[in-house]
């Protein structure tokens, strides 16, 4: 229990650095037991490596979701050890010899579901737990997710990213004990609906045990897998 004092000195802490155009949030792994992520998509190229410098001299590493190539020559030019991985658009430092426990697997119904399954995946690996891929295991031959079945019922979590229907998500939601974060992608024809057709599917899942995230939101999936993991661990 906090005193009265205690808390008025939680709440007057500064925890930010100011920078005018953005306040990067110093504290928020002591909070939350992650560190900022910096989402990058539309962000000018003189304020994105500003905030990628400050947030890793504060962290020691850092990352940043949906960055194109260009974004990650800007970054490079002022932290050098920066990695690029052009499917997930991700960016990061990662400190070296991080140690990664648990299991979560990570299935993509089509191959071109993979960008959004790599966001995930690489997210869920850099903060800290082993992650499997089964990528190309779409309900249209069975067979595929069958064949993988047991090595995806031994992970603490489950992330199935679909387009067109988004059937995957109930179909291993029926299959494991495990929670399944389903990821409805942009993937699929015009009555896809750029990936609205499969998030009303996968919230209208019969299977127990799926939850939803929003449309192509791998790096929101392979962040609530990692707490689930942490959990699970």
């Amino acid at each position: 229990m906090l005193s009265v004092e205690e808390a008025e000195a939680l709440l007057d802490k500064v925890s930010f650095l100011d920078l005018g155009f953005a306040k990067p949030d110093l504290e928020r792994e002591e909070r939350t037991g992650f560190p900022e992520v910096i989402y990058c998509s539309g962000k000018p190229d003189k304020y994105l490596a500003e905030i990628f410098k400050n947030l890793y001299e504060t962290n020691g590493e850092v990352l940043g979701t949906r960055a194109t190539l260009e974004q990650y020559e800007v970054v490079k030019a002022v932290l050098e050890d920066a990695q690029y991985d052009e499917v997930s658009g991700i960016i990061k430092i990662e400190k070296p010899g991080k140690k990664r426990i648990g299991k979560i697997a990570i299935c993509s119904a089509g191959t071109a579901d993979i960008p959004v399954a790599e966001e995930a995946a690489l997210t869920a690996e850099f903060f800290g737990a082993n992650v499997v891929r089964h990528y190309d295991i779409g309900v249209s031959g069975l067979s595929r997710v069958l064949s993988k079945i047991d090595d995806i019922r031994s992970a603490n979590c489950v992330v199935a990213i679909a387009g067109m229907e988004g059937a995957l998500a109930s179909v291993l939601g029926g299959l494991v004990s495990v929670p399944v974060i389903a990821v409805p992608t942009s993937v699929g024809y015009g009555a896809n609906f750029n990936g609205v057709a499969p998030l009303l599917s996968m919230i209208n899942s019969c299977a127990n045990g799926v939850a939803v995230v929003n449309i192509d939101n791998g790096y929101g999936a392979g962040y609530m897998a990692v707490q689930i993991n942490r959990l699970a661990e």
